[in-house]
């Protein structure tokens, strides 16, 4: 009997070392967007996003708190979070999805490789499909992950007044880069 038990222990165990060997996870990701038009340029940083990555299933998941953009000028980054994000009434911005070629991705031997994305992008309480293209970088116990897209603030119901629409292009240049660590549990 104490064989059985010690062996579905060592089972066990090995079992939740291996599935934590394919979890990677930071808390320092960075997103960024910038919008160029002859009047101005809108840019902001975010350095805040929390994001898991599973190497197993491809699934990645990202969420960011909206207050934690950064603006180079403090009324935009007021008029963001008030006016045009709702920040206290969408406090987070986030995405769920998977990397849809992770066949083309060999996370046991160092180098890049071109993948898709695929998933739910959730931005001011709308969530629509996206797609886009990415590179992973794979590294010992490490992956960087990079991607740019474009999203429409109009498909997210974010208004723009008139009256500075000439300030903001149609659509934003979306820069996510991870820097995945691998995942620990606490024991």
């Amino acid at each position: 009997m104490n064989n059985r038990i010690f062996c579905l222990i060592l089972v066990l165990a090995l079992t939740l070392s291996v599935s934590a060997q394919n979890r990677y996870f930071t808390k320092t990701g960075h997103i960024d967007f910038f919008s160029h038009t002859s009047v101005e340029d809108v840019k902001a940083a975010n350095d805040q996003v929390t994001s898991f990555l599973d190497t197993s299933t491809g699934e990645l998941v990202f969420s960011v708190l909206n207050r934690s953009f950064q603006f180079p000028k403090p009324l935009m980054q007021e008029h963001f979070n008030e006016n045009y994000m709702e920040s206290e009434k969408f406090p987070k911005s986030g995405f769920t999805g998977k990397i849809a070629d992770l066949k083309a991705v060999d996370f046991t031997k160092a180098g890049k490789y071109p993948v898709k994305v695929t998933g739910k992008l959730t931005i001011h309480g709308v969530t629509k499909d996206v797609e886009a293209d990415s590179e992973l970088t794979v590294g010992t116990d490490k992956i960087d992950g990079t991607s740019v897209f474009s999203v429409k603030p109009e498909d997210y119901d974010i208004k723009i007044p008139s009256v500075v629409k000439a300030n903001f292009a149609e659509s934003m240049k979306i820069t996510v880069q991870m820097n995945y660590q691998l995942y620990i549990p606490k024991k």
